[in-house]
């Protein structure tokens, strides 16, 4: 199993080997369900570099799709975004969110069911944070039940194996049959 990803800082930039600056990407990690569907959907967009999907917000280090599908770690399937924010903003992300699954349904995407298909955005900086909890807001007037996704700070984020990785893709499928 992979080791986990550094999730501390959401921004990064820096000089290349010219002294020449580089270009900044950021990242973001959204729980939405089963992560095949949400990677796909997330790799559409303008602007959006890599994605991956995996697991956070657990007690286990290093899971496996096994454990986070018995439900004793505490970890959701996610996807994390690493995304150019000159050519995509995080609120735009943060609204196609909301438009590919329902936040309104607590530990459920349709046949899923479980901790681990939350609703969940990991925040890895305080405006990341602030612009969540606005979003969300602005959302539920789309929706009639009270939006119950959470908004937390980014944890660990553990690769799920490689054959999650771009799962659609590598089967020529643009959805996931539901």
């Amino acid at each position: 199993m992979e080791a986990a990803l550094d999730n501390t800082a959401g921004a990064a930039a820096g000089a290349g080997a010219d002294g020449k600056s580089q270009a900044v990407s950021e990242t973001a990690i959204f729980g939405a369900g089963c992560f095949w569907q949400v990677e796909a959907e997330f790799r559409q967009i303008p602007g959006v570099l890599s994605t991956a999907v995996g697991y956070a917000g657990g007690s286990l280090n290093s899971p496996s799709y096994e454990d986070v599908c018995a439900g004793r770690t505490g970890h959701a399937e996610v996807v994390q975004v690493t995304f150019d924010p000159a050519k995509v903003s995080y609120e735009q992300l943060l609204e196609r969110f909301w438009e590919i699954h329902d936040p309104t349904t607590l530990n459920r995407q349709g046949p899923d069911v479980g901790h681990q298909y939350r609703s969940v955005v990991f925040f890895h900086t305080p405006e990341q944070e602030a612009a969540a909890a606005a979003s969300k807001e602005r959302a539920q007037g789309r929706f009639k039940k009270p939006i119950v996704t959470e908004i937390v700070p980014a944890s660990e984020f553990w690769p799920a194996e490689e054959y999650h990785q771009r799962y659609l893709e590598k089967r020529g499928l643009a959805t996931c049959a539901i």
